[in-house]
C-alpha cells in the first residue's frame, strides 16, 4: 500500500467511487443489492492494495455485505413510501434466510480464494442471462406458495448469498416474479430482505474472521474492510434512494437488459481471474 503513487491511489478511489454509484442505482432500481457489482470492485482494490490473496475474496464479500446493510435500509424505506414492500413474506422469510445466512458463513469461510472467485463467475453469468431474457416475461398473477417451497428457498437464499457478497435480491426479485408478484413489490420486498441478510452475514464474516480465523488486514474488522466501507457507503446510500425512486418513472426492460451484458462481462472477467490465481 505504501508502494502506491498518488495517480495509482486517485484511480483507485475513482473506481470505488464509480462502483458505488452504479451498485447504489442498481440496488434501489434493481433490487439487487448492489453486492454483484461492489464484489469485483472491492476484489480489484484490495489487489491493487496487495492484501493477502489467501483472505482477498473473502474481504470483497464481507465488506461488501457490510456495505449492503446502509444501502438496503435506504431502499427499503423508499419503496415503503410507495407500499412497495411485503411484509407478510419477509417475515415468513426471516428466520428461515438468517438460518441459511449461517450455513452460508460457514461455505463461505472454508472455501479458498480461487473457489470464491469462481462460485462469483458462475452466479453473476446466470444472473445476468436472467435479466437479458427472462425479467420481464414471467406470469402476472400472484400464486400461493407452499411452506415447503418457502422453507427451501428461504434457506437456499440465505446460504447463497454470503459467498457472494450479495443482499439476496438477484435471488429474491426472480422467485417472487416466478410467483406472479409485481415486479415492483418483488423489489421492494426483496431490498427489505436483502436487509436481514446483510446485517447478519456481515456479523458472521466479523466473527469468523476476527475470532475464528484471526484475519489480520489493515483497516479490517474480520472480513469486513473499514476502508472500503467508508468509501463506498455515503456513495451508495445516496445512489440507492434515487435507484428506487426511478423503479416508478423509467422503463426497466432496458436498462435490465443492459445489466444483464454488464453482468455476463463481469462473470467473464471473474472466470479469467479464477484461471490466473488458480
Amino acid at each position: 500500500m505504501e508502494n502506491l503513487n498518488l495517480a495509482e491511489i486517485t484511480n483507485l478511489l475513482s473506481v470505488l467511487a464509480l462502483a458505488a454509484a452504479v451498485a447504489g442505482f442498481m440496488a434501489g432500481l434493481l433490487g439487487v443489492g448492489g453486492g454483484i457489482v461492489m464484489v469485483p470492485a472491492l476484489y480489484y482494490a484490495f489487489s491493487v492494495l496487495d492484501f493477502d490473496l489467501v483472505t482477498r475474496m473473502h474481504l470483497s464479500v464481507g465488506t461488501s455485505l457490510a456495505i449492503i446493510v446502509p444501502t438496503s435500509i435506504i431502499s427499503t424505506k423508499t419503496h415503503m413510501e410507495y407500499d412497495a414492500v411485503d411484509f407478510k413474506i419477509v417475515k415468513t422469510f426471516g428466520f428461515l434466510i438468517i438460518l441459511g445466512v449461517f450455513a452460508g458463513t460457514f461455505l463461505a469461510v472454508n472455501l479458498k480464494t480461487p473457489s470464491l472467485v469462481l462460485f462469483f463467475a458462475i452466479f453473476s453469468f446466470f444472473v445476468g442471462l436472467f435479466f437479458i431474457f427472462l425479467r420481464e416475461k414471467l406470469v402476472e398473477t400472484p400464486k400461493k406458495i407452499s411452506n415447503l417451497k418457502k422453507s427451501i428457498s428461504g434457506i437456499l437464499i440465505g446460504f447463497i448469498s454470503v459467498p457472494l457478497g450479495i443482499g439476496g435480491g438477484s435471488l429474491m426479485v426472480p422467485f417472487m416474479r416466478t410467483f406472479g408478484y409485481d415486479i415492483r413489490k418483488s423489489i421492494g420486498t426483496a431490498a427489505a430482505i436483502g436487509f436481514l441478510i446483510s446485517i447478519t452475514g456481515t456479523l458472521t464474516m466479523i466473527f469468523s474472521g476476527k475470532i475464528i480465523d484471526n484475519v489480520i488486514s489493515p483497516f479490517s474488522l474480520g472480513y469486513v474492510n473499514l476502508l472500503g466501507f467508508i468509501i463506498f457507503v455515503p456513495v451508495t446510500m445516496i445512489m440507492a434512494r434515487i435507484g428506487a425512486k426511478a423503479v416508478y418513472k423509467i422503463n426497466k426492460k432496458i436498462l435490465s437488459r443492459i445489466f444483464g451484458f454488464f453482468l455476463l462481462l463481469v462473470s467473464i472477467r471473474s472466470f479469467f481471474e479464477y484461471l490466473s490465481i488458480n
